[in-house]
């Protein structure tokens, strides 16, 4: 499925525009982000990183959607999905990605085999590089 603002999933959290924070950010359902964060993001929901945002964290969730800057690594056990005016400056390992045309992406994108069989907030590390297996490093 592709996001717009107009077919975003209702997010129960909001960071607004004029927000800064800096520290470990954890949630158990879905924010979006609209100002600026520095630091951790942890989930087991989904983030929406709206445009004009700024990111300097590594991300772990479920889902996130990039509209804005992120600087750092993004772990996802089901999607990232890269809208038009998101520059991501890092990694990311999901299960699936979409980008857009206009993306801005400096880093490497690795797929997750099985998603349903990882979780990347409790997986031993076995289990990690097992639901990678067949894939050529880089």
């Amino acid at each position: 499925m592709s996001y717009d603002e107009r077919t975003l999933p209702k997010t129960v959290t909001r960071i607004g525009k004029t927000v800064r924070m800096k520290g470990t950010l954890r949630f158990a359902e879905s924010v979006q982000l609209s100002g600026r964060f520095e630091g951790e993001i942890e989930s087991k929901g989904y983030l929406y990183i709206e445009d004009g945002a700024e990111v300097e964290a590594n991300v772990r969730a479920e889902s996130v959607i990039v509209g804005g800057m992120v600087r750092g690594n993004i772990e996802a056990s089901q999607r990232v999905e890269m809208l038009p005016s998101a520059r991501i400056y890092g990694n990311v390992k999901t299960a699936a990605v979409r980008i857009e045309d206009g993306v801005s992406f400096e880093g490497k994108c690795q797929m997750v085999k099985n998603s349903d069989a990882v979780d990347v907030f409790s997986a031993p590390v076995g289990q990690l590089k097992e639901s990678v297996r067949g894939f050529s490093k880089s």
